[in-house]
């Protein structure tokens, strides 16, 4: 009967905390600067494409353009995402949501 009294005590501990769990706000959300994705525009609209900040290596800015690189590894393995804007003020204005949405993955504001 002593074995039983144990289980009972666990069981009804278990139900407290779940209850006090329950009642308490959920954690805040941690950043990630290995899983960051980045919601990009895509020539099908029926499609939806992000790239993952994580792995960019570096952005170049043009008049009219975002050239993204990332992916790279040995051999020439990465990848390359051409993004056209109208209008110089347009690109640097995506840039600068990279630039929030990388430091939202970190958790900090940059």
């Amino acid at each position: 009967m002593s074995s039983v009294r144990p289980v009972l005590i666990g069981c009804a501990a278990l139900a407290a905390c779940g209850a006090s769990l329950a009642e308490a706000p959920p954690p805040a959300a941690q950043g990630s600067t290995a899983f960051c994705l980045f919601q990009v525009p895509t020539d099908d609209p029926s499609r939806q494409r992000w790239i993952n900040l994580g792995i960019v290596q570096y952005v170049e800015v043009a008049p009219t353009e975002l050239r993204v690189v990332f992916g790279g590894g040995n051999f020439g393995a990465g990848h390359e995402l051409h993004l056209a804007y109208p209008s110089a003020d347009e690109a640097v204005a995506e840039l600068d949501r990279m630039r929030q949405a990388a430091a939202d993955c970190m958790g900090r504001q940059p």
